[in-house]
């Protein structure tokens, strides 16, 4: 049930921001973003509702070429978005939607490559950890920011966190669409709702 309470409140989030952005916006609402100590992620995707989007991950597995390209047959079987994280190349022979950049990568979005990517209609989204992080990726004509970590996350206890203040502020004076990452939740998700976000991504709280 709180898995499905989840994608309805990330709709409903998004459905408000919406207004915000150009109809033709074509930036999932609903992100699960791949983690190797939640299981396989391909059992996940069935459970996604169509217009999500699945990021992979899973740098250091040896099979991630495997891997990708099994992600990349059930997504679209289910009209879900498939992005590869921080390697172009891979997601140029899974044929993958997009790709994701982590912050330190940010950089890489102007390189031929990337730019001719999005030129193509390829999504580019990238991870932001700090307001000068998320001028870069407006700069840097990013697609969206996965704004982290928002809330307390278990896999990084006591880790500082934006708070919803922060993150509020951080929306507002963003270029590009947000979605927040770190400790969303069923119980969490209704605070975004008025902040303007976009949507959301989760890795537990979607495996």
């Amino acid at each position: 049930m709180s898995f499905r309470t989840l994608a309805i409140q990330a709709a409903k989030l998004n459905a408000s921001a919406r207004g915000n952005w150009p109809a033709a916006c074509p930036v999932p609402w609903l992100v699960f973003v791949t983690d190797p100590r939640v299981g396989d992620p391909v059992a996940i995707v069935p459970r996604l509702p169509p217009g999500s989007a699945v990021i992979m991950r899973h740098y250091d597995d040896r099979f991630r070429s495997d891997l990708a390209l099994r992600l990349r047959d059930a997504t679209q079987k289910r009209d879900i978005r498939f992005l590869v994280a921080a390697d172009h190349d891979l997601a140029v022979s899974c044929a993958a939607d997009g790709v994701h950049l982590p912050e330190g990568l940010l950089p890489r979005a102007l390189c031929p490559e990337l730019v001719d990517w999005r030129r193509a209609g390829g999504l580019v989204t990238a991870a932001v950890h700090s307001h000068r992080a998320l001028v870069m990726a407006g700069r840097f004509g990013m697609d969206a920011a996965l704004v982290s970590p928002v809330f307390p996350t278990a896999s990084h206890p006591g880790a500082a966190t934006l708070g919803l203040f922060r993150f509020r502020a951080l929306v507002q004076r963003s270029r590009v669409p947000v979605l927040a990452l770190g400790g969303i939740s069923a119980s969490t998700l209704p605070r975004l709702y008025g902040s303007g976000a976009w949507g959301v991504a989760a890795v537990s709280a979607l495996a």
